[in-house]
């Protein structure tokens, strides 16, 4: 099933709120319902982000056609819905440089974005699998963090994309996904993806991944990214930081696997990116709280970042420069 497709005049998404108890799927027609959806976190992921945020100028493209003015305000309320992940803007920037040519050249570069993420996802997903191989030998343990699969891209996934493969080629030693707070995207989506493919797994509340991996029951981190700056720092999911300092102290390889549309070589480095904070209410009702949705990963603890066109080695110095 496709995250996120244009089906009849409308974007069709797989309401992740939902899951896993629910498999619901919603239409979504306005500017206004594709932003509160994005902003709910119904569709989430950073490339489903993109795709979004093109289908969204798509929709506005048809709703104000004949009124620039409206139409530069949905544009700029779609790549503002949510400000950390580089992909939602990018997109729709993209497909808005089609807004000359009518709403029809705008659907299909909105379309077009869609058909290459999911090509990525089948590259990342090989070239991550043979990476893993090299650094981990026969059947890793891996953990992972939030949800990377098919539901963060369209189909297939970045680092739960490579899961996927490593298990097809009988080559997985099983999984550890880290719960993800504040709204357990691990222990939700990701278990729901791992428990449809038949992966064994298991889930670890997010302070207990440093301590799995020095016990030995870990042997490389595998996860997504929402940017990666030009300096190769890792802006993810909170909690990224943490399994990467766990990591470097056990001694295994972390290894970062995102489309190139993640890459942001715009920014210099983590420090520049804005941070998106979830507020209070999400974690508790009884006190303020801090919810900051990301953390800053530094290059020095990645061992490597995977696209679905090169394997950047920032172990041995590799720069992420196209």
């Amino acid at each position: 099933m496709r995250t996120i497709d244009w089906v009849d005049g409308a974007v069709e998404i797989i309401d992740q709120t939902a899951l896993p108890g629910e498999l619901r799927v919603l239409r979504l027609h306005t500017v206004g319902e594709l932003v509160a959806a994005i902003q709910s976190l119904a569709v989430r992921g950073a490339p489903a982000l993109g795709v979004a945020g093109a289908f969204g100028v798509a929709l506005a493209a048809r709703a104000h056609a004949d009124d620039p003015g409206a139409l530069r305000t949905a544009v700029q309320r779609i790549e503002t819905a949510r400000p950390t992940a580089v992909n939602l803007a990018r997109g729709a920037r993209r497909a808005a440089l089609l807004l000359p040519s009518g709403p029809d050249a705008v659907l299909a570069e909105a379309c077009a974005i869609r058909d290459e993420e999911i090509a990525a996802s089948d590259s990342m997903a090989a070239r991550g699998a043979d990476l893993v191989a090299e650094l981990c030998g026969d059947r890793p343990r891996l953990l992972t963090h939030c949800n990377t699969g098919g539901l963060c891209a369209v189909v297939g996934g970045t680092a739960l994309g490579v899961v996927g493969e490593l298990h097809r080629r009988g080559n997985l030693g099983g999984v550890v996904a880290s719960e993800t707070r504040p709204l357990l995207q691990g222990a939700r989506l990701t278990t729901w993806e791992l428990s449809r493919w038949g992966v064994e797994h298991r889930v670890a509340v997010d302070s207990a991944g440093p301590f799995l991996m020095a016990r030995r029951e870990v042997d490389a981190v595998i996860l997504g990214a929402d940017r990666i700056c030009a300096n190769g720092d890792v802006i993810n999911k909170i909690g990224t930081y943490s399994h990467a300092l766990g990591a470097r102290r056990a001694g295994i390889p972390f290894i970062v696997v995102a489309p190139e549309s993640t890459v942001d070589l715009s920014t210099g480095g983590g420090a520049e990116v804005e941070i998106e904070d979830r507020g209070s209410a999400e974690v508790t009702q009884w006190a303020e709280a801090v919810n900051p949705a990301f953390d800053i990963t530094p290059f020095d603890l990645v061992t490597a970042v995977v696209t679905e066109r090169r394997v950047v080695r920032l172990d041995r110095g590799d720069q992420m420069k196209s």
